[in-house]
């Protein structure tokens, strides 16, 4: 080391220390404002881990919490698997993005084309756009209790009745993107979970994200814990990697919230596939939906960016009229999307224009609310960070 300094200059010297200082000036700035944040949800909600990563102008930080499992006291750090919920969307999104950026399929087609069977009924007066966009015509939240099988799921959607006529009304459903992202993957040749895992996770740089957790990674996995306080995981379904089944660490998602930030430092079809995912297509008055994330302008207030994520936006259908042309990103837009499984309850937004975004990977499912005030807070830090 000492060899080192006496080949540079004072000049560039004094830079170097500079800069340290500045950096370090600004990860005490953020970790005062995360912890000011994160600690109060910790203790009220009891939970019991939670992995927060943010990224100020392509500078990021992790800041830790607590364990990963109660049971073994295993700490989290930024490379613990937390399962994601509905941010999953975000990368069927991207996968059947990347799909149409290919030339595998177009957004205009009907899921008839890809699934026969689908031919002449009501479901195949949606296109994929609008199964991605949950304005299929009010698909509920959960498919019934008795759809466990693919045969199942094409019996269901076969005999389904629509609500409203596709595009008029918003209606959040797994079964829709569910639907959206398995025939993305059908017209990529494909099971979702390994074309997600095999060409969409290495395009975007993601070393450590999975639908199904290898045994070899076994011991980066948390445990989750729900009302009982039980240590859980979630159980699979149909279309669960579609819709919520992802795993990944706050390591690789950062890495995914930059490559969003500034998807220019992708190549080719990836790149094009994440500038996709942030045209909105459907305003809602609360908010715009694209695909996978839902949009903002920024800079928004906390009551705006509650009522988008709200329970009625989340459970009830809501009129919403198609953009036309569809929204291309303008000025500055918060993107964000949660999600959440019995034992894990996670959060993701970013402001490209401002280069500023945040990760929030916890081991319990805390109320939404609690989730969007802390991320709120502490991106008004980033901003300030970033200036």
């Amino acid at each position: 080391m000492a060899t080192i300094k006496l080949g540079l200059s004072t000049a560039i010297l004094a830079t170097l220390a500079s800069s340290a200082f500045a950096e370090g000036g600004e990860r005490a700035q953020i970790a005062a404002a995360v912890d000011k944040a994160i600690r109060p949800i910790m203790r009220e909600h009891k939970v019991p881990g939670m992995a927060v990563a943010v990224t100020v102008e392509g500078r990021h930080y992790f800041l830790n919490y607590g364990v990963a499992s109660k049971e073994t006291n295993a700490p989290v750090t930024e490379n613990t698997l937390f399962e994601l919920g509905s941010i999953s969307k975000a990368f069927a999104a991207t996968l059947a993005s990347y799909a149409q950026v290919t030339g595998k399929l177009s957004f205009d087609d009907h899921p008839g084309k890809y699934i026969p069977a689908f031919a002449g009924t009501p479901i195949d007066k949606a296109t994929l756009l609008h199964l991605a966009t949950y304005t299929a015509g009010g698909l509920p939240l959960q498919f019934p209790d008795a759809v466990k099988s693919n045969a199942d799921m094409v019996g269901y959607f076969s005999t389904w009745k629509p609500e409203a006529k596709p595009g008029k009304k918003r209606r959040y459903s797994n079964p829709s993107i569910g639907l959206f992202g398995h025939t993305a993957a059908l017209a990529m040749g494909g099971s979702f979970s390994a074309v997600l895992e095999s060409e969409i996770f290495p395009k975007l740089g993601l070393k450590h994200s999975y639908v199904r957790v290898p045994d070899s990674q076994m011991g980066s996995y948390a445990w989750g814990y729900g009302k009982a306080d039980k240590p859980i995981r979630v159980t699979a379904g149909t279309f669960d990697a579609e819709a919520y089944g992802v795993k990944s660490s706050a390591a690789d998602m950062i890495r995914f919230v930059e490559t969003n930030i500034q998807p220019e430092r992708l190549d080719g079809a990836i790149r094009k596939s994440v500038e996709g995912t942030h045209v909105g297509y459907f305003d809602s008055g609360k908010m715009v939906q694209g695909l996978g994330w839902e949009q903002y302008p920024y800079p928004v207030s906390l009551e705006r960016l509650l009522d988008g994520n709200s329970r009625d936006m989340a459970l009830k259908s809501n009129p919403v009229k198609a953009l036309d042309p569809p929204k291309r990103p303008d000025g500055s837009t918060l993107y964000n999307k949660t999600g959440s499984t019995n034992g894990f309850g996670g959060y993701v937004a970013f402001v490209p224009e401002k280069k500023i975004g945040i990760v929030l990977l916890a081991n319990r499912n805390y109320p939404n609310p609690e989730r969007i005030k802390a991320a709120h807070a502490i991106l008004k830090s980033l901003e300030a960070a970033a200036k």
